[in-house]
């Protein structure tokens, strides 16, 4: 049985080795380790491995855990190769050592069980965390002005390629070996095809299906054509990675004047991303917008045909011979409580219900703003069309500005990062005020629904054909709830069996949900 006592190995390697500074690797260490033991009558009990910094914002696991089992006694020694692998928080970090617990620093050959070596502990300790703390502000020093003059410093994202020289980013327009196309057609088609409604999971299908390959060689998956959607670096723009939960979602770098820089010279510009295009890709992506949604003409014979739900199951109702039936009961389902109603009745309470509805509005009824925003999807749709990506835009700005208090509550914006924060809050509110902006200009106006007011209703849906009808009712009713009958042969009540879903405008809906 082995009685020697027992001493734990802390290795520590940073994973960026910086130009200038030698680093001893961790096998090396461990091998100088077990030798130190093997001289002085040691057998190693544990090696705490780490491949990080020592800095102060460092979490360190296992060197808490190592620091745990001398200080309480668990070990009788703990050995480190040097004091900088140690640690670079400077004094603080040895202190609490001195005297209490043995650790042996072998580069130095200090102890921290002998007074002799309190001061010579404590002294490379400072010099290790001034070394670190001014090896630190350079490289921010110098990182800052090469990002001031849109430096790209990481890899080139995929679709891009940096210059050697200047480290500015432009297209790949190199052909991918064996296929017709560039790494940047597939940029291009990623914001158009997501910008026109396909969705994300559907063109990942389409990328496999043809065997286009990402950025790492493999398949395409949704979150990754969201990565490419979200990144403003597809616009021109140079971003940062702010770390930690976050470091999936590349933020906008700012300069000391609080302007955001470009990553591309400017012949390059007009060849990335248009800002509108990556706008309206981003709003479809995040659902704030719905391509192809503008109401469109009927042109159904019917005009409750779409409208009428089944109360009991939620299912259609559908016109068969004279009566409106439930869907599902039709179709061989098992509805609790299937709804069926005479057409003419039917049509008659609602025609009735709606034309009471118009006649008791007012110009400032909510409903009255449906008809008429609805009224000028059907007579005008492009500037239906204008206020729908004007609403989608402010619900998107919302969001960002939403994000940015999250981020702000959360600490995001302290320390190093404290310099990005005005900006970004500045951006997010300046996207929100131009979006309320838009809206008002485009809502501004009121459309001439007069026909259908002030007792008109009746007389403008006599004079309309059957397509006219269905366009009129849908002006002002979205859904009808139809109730079974309470009993066989009674007469058809509409107050009690039908339940009308009534419009409601368009931006006030969608700025609720954004809410």
């Amino acid at each position: 049985m082995d009685t020697r006592p027992e001493v734990d190995l802390l290795l520590r390697k940073s994973k960026i080795v910086r130009e200038g500074e030698r680093a001893l690797s961790l096998r090396a260490q461990e091998e100088r380790g077990r030798r130190w033991a093997e001289e002085e009558g040691y057998r190693v009990r544990k090696i705490w491995k780490e491949n990080l910094s020592a800095w102060s914002d460092v979490q360190r696991p296992k060197y808490d855990a190592a620091m745990d089992a001398v200080l309480n006694g668990e070990v009788p020694a703990l050995w480190v190769y040097a004091l900088d692998r140690f640690s670079r928080k400077g004094a603080e970090a040895v202190v609490p050592i001195l005297g209490k617990a043995r650790v042996i620093f072998d580069y130095e050959r200090l102890d921290s069980m002998e007074d002799r070596d309190r001061r010579w502990i404590i002294d490379r300790a400072e010099n290790a965390r001034e070394y670190s703390t001014r090896l630190s502000y350079n490289v921010r020093n110098t990182k800052a002005r090469q990002r001031n003059e849109g430096r790209w410093l990481a890899r080139a994202p995929f679709g891009l390629v940096a210059d050697k020289g200047t480290r500015k980013l432009s297209p790949n327009l190199g052909l991918v070996k064996g296929k017709g196309y560039s790494p940047w057609d597939l940029i291009v088609r990623i914001f158009t095809s997501i910008a026109d409604g396909t969705s994300a999971r559907a063109l990942a299908r389409e990328f496999n299906s043809e065997g286009v390959k990402s950025a790492t060689g493999k398949s395409w998956r949704a979150d990754s054509i969201r990565a490419v959607v979200i990144h403003p670096v597809y616009e021109g723009w140079l971003t940062v990675s702010p770390g930690g939960k976050s470091h999936k979602a590349p933020t906008l770098y700012f300069n000391d004047a609080g302007e955001r820089v470009r990553c591309v010279e400017k012949d390059v510009l007009p060849l990335m991303i248009p800002a509108e295009v990556a706008a309206r890709a981003r709003r479809v992506l995040s659902g704030h917008q719905i391509v192809d949604n503008k109401p469109r003409q009927g042109r159904s014979i019917h005009p409750l045909t779409g409208k009428l739900r089944c109360a009991a199951c939620g299912y259609a109702m559908t016109l068969g011979g004279k009566s409106y039936n439930c869907q599902m009961r039709a179709n061989g389902g098992a509805c609790t409580a299937p709804a069926s109603v005479w057409r003419d009745a039917l049509e008659r309470h609602i025609v009735m219900s709606w034309a009471a509805r118009l006649e008791a509005a007012d110009r400032n009824d909510p409903l009255v703003c449906a008809v008429a925003e609805r009224w000028n999807a059907l007579t005008r749709p492009e500037e239906t069309t204008e206020v729908r990506e004007a609403v989608a835009a402010l619900k998107a700005a919302e969001k960002a500005l939403d994000k940015f208090h999250e981020d702000d509550r959360a600490g995001f914006y302290a320390g190093r990062s404290a310099k990005y924060r005005m900006p970004a809050k500045q951006e997010a509110e300046a996207k929100v005020t131009a979006a309320e902006e838009r809206i008002t200009a485009l809502t501004g106006g009121t459309a001439d629904i007069g026909f259908l007011m002030n007792g008109h209703a009746l007389q403008a849906w006599e004079s309309a054909d059957d397509a006219l009808k269905r366009d009129l009712l849908g002006l002002a009713i979205d859904h009808v709830k139809v109730t079974k009958a309470p009993g066989q042969g009674v007469r058809f009540d509409g107050h009690t069996r039908c339940a009308i879903e009534w419009a409601t405008p368009i931006a006030k809906e969608d700025l609720t949900e954004a809410a």
